[in-house]
C-alpha cells in the first residue's frame, strides 16, 4: 500500500504520500508487526517508479498541451522556452529538492518530462531524491519513534516556512530575470535542438 501510494503520488494524484510513510514507519517502530526496511524498500521503489511514469506521460503529452493551451494562462512561447532552459540548466537540483515541497512534489516529474530533460540526468536526480526522501523520512521516524509526533508538528511548520521562502524568492527572481533570461534562451535554442519548440 505504501509503496502504491508514493507511486501514485508522484506521478500527479493528490494522495497524503508523506503522511502514510511517516504513520508506516511510526507503526512499525512502536508495535514490531512491520518491518522498517520493508516500508523503506517500497517507499523508495514507489516514489522512483511513479516518478518515471510522471516522466513519461510529461513528455508525451505535457510539451504539446503546454504549447496548445499554454497562451490562454499567459504562458507564451517565449515563456515556455524559459521553463524549458531553466530545467535544461538547472532541472537536476529542481527534481531532487522538488521532493521535499508536497505541492512540487506531485508535479516535477511530469514537468521535467514536458521540458524535455535529459532522461539519465533526470533517473540519477530522481533516484537520489527518492532515497533521501521516502527513505530519509521513513528511517528517521522510526528511529525517533514516538517523539517524532511530537516533533513532526514545528519541523512541519519549518519546512513549510522554508518552501514557501523558496518558492516566493525564486518567482521573484525569475519576474525580475525574465527578460534577460529569455533572452539567453533565445540564444541558447540557436544551437541546441533540445531547447526548439516542437510546432504544434
Amino acid at each position: 500500500m505504501v509503496g502504491v501510494v508514493v507511486m501514485l503520488e508522484s506521478m500527479g494524484l493528490p494522495l497524503p504520500a508523506e503522511s502514510l510513510i511517516i504513520t508506516a514507519a511510526l507503526f512499525c517502530a512502536t508495535t514490531h508487526k512491520l518491518h522498517i526496511t520493508g516500508v523503506i524498500i517500497a517507499a523508495v521503489t514507489g516514489a522512483i517508479m511513479g516518478d518515471n511514469f510522471g516522466y513519461l506521460l510529461g513528455r508525451a503529452l505535457g510539451l504539446k498541451l503546454l504549447q496548445k493551451y499554454g497562451p490562454k494562462i499567459g504562458l507564451t512561447p517565449e515563456r515556455l522556452l524559459l521553463g524549458r532552459y531553466v530545467f535544461l540548466k538547472h532541472g537536476g537540483s529542481v527534481v531532487f529538492f522538488g521532493r521535499f515541497i508536497a505541492v512540487l512534489r506531485m508535479f516535477v516529474a511530469l514537468l521535467a518530462g514536458a521540458n524535455h530533460m535529459p532522461w539519465h540526468t533526470f533517473l540519477w536526480h530522481n533516484a537520489l531524491g527518492g532515497i533521501c526522501w521516502a527513505g530519509g523520512y521513513a528511517f528517521c521516524t522510526y528511529m525517533l519513534g514516538n517523539e517524532v509526533l511530537k516533533l513532526s508538528g514545528p519541523v512541519g511548520i519549518g519546512f513549510g516556512v522554508c518552501a514557501i521562502i523558496i518558492i516566493t524568492a525564486s518567482f521573484l527572481f525569475l519576474k525580475r530575470n525574465e527578460k534577460r533570461l529569455t533572452e539567453e534562451a533565445l540564444k541558447a535554442a540557436e544551437n541546441d535542438e533540445r531547447l526548439r519548440i516542437i510546432p504544434s
